[in-house]
């Protein structure tokens, strides 16, 4: 149900209670109160007078305390027209809860996690966040890495907390350095008395065991500082299971263990609706990633421009988490709907296929050409993105993929990936223009020059790995 459906509701209710003319003069207020709230940050969205009754009582408490002064004030020069709707919306929700109304599933728009988030101290740009959303979307296992304290592990909590309707539907684990097995994840048998099992504290089992259980609802896996012991060793149930769709072995009994109220099955599978985002910091105390691991998941790398950071300090405040949780859950099943859709349609097929059989070229020359897998992945990408952001053009698309799936497993020495880097490069700008300009260029470039650029993020990324090429003589997607 959208929100002018509520409001027809809301104006049913309203005809028992005033005469027609003042449900007019209500509704009409009440589009303003809502436009009020927002503005001065006292819901994080719009739509949260509509759609949030549990934030009556937290928004009661704002107006009665830090709003008390601005909340009389306003009422007073607008003679009451605020109090009036407010109190008559708070009865209708006492009656008619709108956790009934808002039954049905509202369809995933990833744009109001980037406003709400905005909102309270979290600033993304709307291209990051689409492509973490089409990328988890795409398939549930997503690595952030980039610059230490750039908001890798505030993004991945943020967006939980957003889509869940509950706290014990996502787990934030930092992943330790003495972790050689699956144990820290999975727990293991008792090896000491037969038909006990001993589950881990961290709560990873019954998470996994919660989303094969509630199929409807996301569930998220976060793996903080993922790389602080090498993910084979503990992580590698998971990325086989990941694409054989099977099932990870935890006892050898027929029946399940009952440990601490949780029933352990002898197998449990990696879910649809589970999804997986490890967040990754590049030191000497961490390892590198595999070509298996990067091969399984889309890569998002965080960096800081100038810009950004001007903001930053400009308007520098603590991220109001709290806000987010549970105010983009109405999109949740269809966020999952969108997840377990294998039959989304790819749009400019022709052109993707020109542009990944040219990048297939270049990388076999280094020993970093993509398989079959990733092919289909960034098909999927790109049929998910038409899917959330129509107004993404094929290039854009193609832009991000590059980026996400093919970039991130070039490594090599100066001899080995100096004419190669180049190669890719050319491919990135528009016929026309040589290499060589943006390679030497005196001043800084505009990457946003589309008549010059083809795949602007991918060139800036491929051009920041060639100065380190030359520069130290050996470069790798990953950057400390």
């Amino acid at each position: 149900m959208n929100e002018e459906q509520i409001k027809d509701k809301f104006s049913q209710f309203l005809s028992g209670k005033v005469i027609e003319s003042t449900v007019k003069q209500y509704l009409q207020k009440l589009d303003s109160l809502s436009e009020w709230f927002y503005e001065n940050k006292i819901t994080s969205t719009k739509l949260n007078i509509w759609l949030e009754v549990k934030e009556i009582s937290k928004i009661n408490s704002k107006l009665n305390g830090e709003f008390r002064d601005l909340w009389r004030t306003t009422n007073k020069q607008r003679k009451n027209w605020l109090s009036s709707p407010w109190n008559h919306w708070v009865t209708f929700n006492e009656i008619q809860p709108i956790e009934e109304i808002i039954s049905e599933n509202i369809n995933f728009n990833y744009t109001e996690f980037t406003e709400i988030s905005k909102v309270n101290g979290l600033v993304f740009s709307n291209s990051l966040i689409l492509r973490f959303t089409a990328a988890l979307l795409t398939k549930p296992f997503v690595i952030l890495t980039g610059l230490s304290g750039s908001g890798k592990t505030k993004l991945a909590q943020a967006f939980a907390m957003w889509l869940c309707e509950d706290a014990s539907q996502y787990c934030i684990i930092p992943v330790g350095a003495d972790w050689t097995n699956r144990e820290p994840l999975l727990g293991f048998p008792n090896a000491l008395e037969t038909g006990k099992y001993v589950k881990p504290d961290n709560g990873v089992l019954d998470l996994i065991i919660a989303a094969n259980t509630n199929k409807s609802k996301p569930y998220f896996l976060i793996l903080d500082e993922m790389n602080l012991s090498h993910v084979e060793r503990y992580f590698a149930d998971f990325l086989s299971v990941m694409e054989s769709n099977g099932e990870i072995s935890l006892h050898s009994g027929n029946d399940s263990i009952i440990c601490a109220g949780t029933k352990i099955p002898p197998e449990i599978s990696l879910p649809k609706n589970l999804f997986l985002i490890g967040t990754v910091n590049i030191d000497e105390t961490t390892y590198m990633f595999s070509p298996k691991v990067l091969d399984r998941a889309n890569v998002i790398e965080f960096r800081v421009n100038k810009s950004e950071m001007e903001s930053f300090l400009n308007n520098s405040t603590n991220p109001q988490l709290n806000n987010l949780a549970m105010t983009g859950a109405t999109m949740a099943e269809n966020f999952i709907s969108i997840a377990k859709n294998m039959n989304l349609q790819t749009k400019n097929q022709k052109e993707l296929n020109t542009a990944l059989i040219q990048f297939f070229v270049e990388l076999k020359k280094s020993g970093a050409e993509f398989g079959y897998r990733s092919a289909n992945e960034i098909k999927r990408f790109v049929s998910v993105v038409n899917e959330i952001e129509p107004s993404w053009s094929i290039t854009e698309i193609i832009d991000a993929a590059i980026l996400q799936k093919l970039l991130p497993k070039v490594h090599g020495s100066r001899r080995k990936l100096e004419p190669i880097l180049k190669t890719l490069a050319t491919l990135c700008i528009i016929d026309g223009q040589t290499i060589e300009e943006f390679i030497f260029a005196k001043s800084e470039i505009q990457f946003d020059d589309k008549a010059k650029i083809k795949y602007p993020l991918s060139l800036e990324k491929i051009l920041r790995m060639y100065n380190g090429l030359i520069d130290n003589g050996f470069t790798s997607y990953a950057e400390a």
